[in-house]
Order: C-alpha cells, then structure tokens, then sequence
C-alpha cells in the first residue's frame, strides 16, 4: 500500500473537529462536503464517479487487504490521505461502526436537466421521507429494479446522510437522486408525458391490474403521513397493495420494491 501524504495525531486539529461538526449535523453543516464510511460504499462511490477529496484511515482497524488496493487507486487520482490513530478516528467514523475508512466527496446537486431519461423510463418520487432506513432502501430496490431516478421530495432528511448509504448499500452513488418540491416534479412528469401511479391504501385499483409498460413514476408517501394533496387529480392513479390481515398497508420501502418489480414483470413479458 503506498504511504498516505499525511498523518493527523491529534482530535483537536481543525480539520478533525470541522468533520466531527459534518458527521453530527450533516447536510445544515455543510451542503458542500458528505462523509462516506467503510470499503464497500467508498468503492460504490468512487466507481460512481463520485468526487473524492479525503480518505481518513486508521490502521489499527482495518482488516485484510482489500483495502489496499482501494488506498491506492484513490491517491492515484489525486485524493489526499490522511493515517490517524484511532482516537482521531473516533471523533469522525459513524457510531461504533467496524472500518477504518472514512471518505470526504463533494456532494451530489443533481437536477432534473441532469437527467438522461429512455424512452419509457420508470422513475420513483419519495415525499416527506422522516426515515433514512426507508429512503435507503428504496434506493436499494430501485437500483435492482432498473429504475432510472429517484425524486426526493420535500425531504426531512439529510438525502446522504450514514442511514441512507448503509441501508442501500451505496446504490445512492449510482442511480441519479434529485431533490426538488412536488409542484417542480409533477411539472417535470407532465411535461414529459410520464405517468403518475400514487401508492395508496385508499386507491381503487390493485396495483398489478396497471400498465408500467409505458413512461411511469411512482409515489410513495411517508408512512406516518401518506401523501399530500400535490398527488391527486385526474392525472394521478392511486393504486393499492391488497391486504388481508389487520393491516392496512405494508412498510413503504416494502410497497415501492412491490410496485418496482411489478413493472419489472411487466415489462420482461412484453
């Protein structure tokens, strides 16, 4: 493995507390930086294109040497590594997590004009999501399904926070995200002739008897909230996940890999 440019002994440095300040506030911090944890999701991430600028590693807590090759490639484009000893790593890694890497990349500001859509793209909106758990693995579900952006809306949660890349194992780097109000996503999807499916424990119609063959986003609404008026009209199908037990609907990352993977059918059969 090739020596890091730099060591960092100690928790006080300002470089040290500035990243302790990102790790527990996140995106209000600092909307230009995100911290990124263990060899998995820096891979994913820097795979992804994604703009490294840092890589905090402590010996003490890495394990085997799969690492090595990961060290290497970062610094060969230019990533600055810094060695710290496990104390220093304490005030940066997420939680008691295992690892000894930590990344600093740029944050992703994706836009709807980023967007490179098909012909029939099949895209996912998250309003109001409160749990990075649930946003995570959504994302999740939506890498395996082909879907081909995510649409944040009016989100009350740090969209890159640690959650949301561990539960969807750092397929945020990969499937483009865009964080927007409803009003621009309903006018980007009108614009585009794409249509809205709602999830709704209300909806009329059960969700396999719909066509996703064609141009199709999804809605999936925050469990505590269900979905705001911004999600209904003629233009809209609320659409229902049939329940035969006392409850009246199903975790919402559970119904967003339902939906997904019904139009994943679907469109195999065609």
């Amino acid at each position: 493995m090739s020596q890091p440019v730099e060591s960092i002994t100690s928790a006080a440095n300002p470089r040290i507390k500035a990243l302790a300040t990102l790790r527990r506030k996140g995106a209000s911090a600092d909307d230009s930086r995100i911290l990124i944890d263990g060899h998995r999701e820096i891979t994913r991430a820097a795979q992804a294109g994604l703009a490294m600028q840092e890589l905090y590693l402590c010996r003490a807590l890495l394990h085997g040497d799969d690492h090595a090759t990961l060290v290497n490639e970062l610094q060969t484009r230019g990533v600055w590594i810094i060695d710290v000893p496990e104390h220093v790593f304490e005030k940066i890694r997420y939680g008691d997590r295992a690892g000894g890497l930590v990344a600093v990349a740029q944050r992703p500001h994706r836009t709807l004009a980023d967007l490179r859509l098909s012909a029939a793209p099949l895209l996912a909106i998250v309003e109001h999501v409160g749990k990075p758990g649930n946003l995570g693995a959504i994302l999740r579900s939506a890498d395996g399904a082909g879907v081909e952006a995510v649409l944040v809306v009016d989100s009350a949660i740090d969209v890159y926070g640690p959650n949301v890349i561990r539960a969807g194992v750092a397929t945020i780097f990969r499937i483009p995200v865009v964080e927007l109000t409803a009003a621009d996503a309903a006018a980007f999807l009108a614009t585009n002739s794409i249509q809205i499916v709602a999830a709704s424990p209300d909806g009329r119609t059960d969700y396999t008897q719909l066509d996703y063959r064609r141009p199709t986003a999804f809605v999936f609404g925050a469990e505590d909230r269900g979905l705001s008026a911004a999600w209904t009209g003629q233009n809209i199908t609320a659409a229902r996940i049939p329940m035969k037990g006392i409850g009246d609907s199903l975790n919402v990352s559970t119904t967003a890999a339902l939906f997904f993977y019904e139009a994943v059918r679907q469109r195999a059969a065609r």
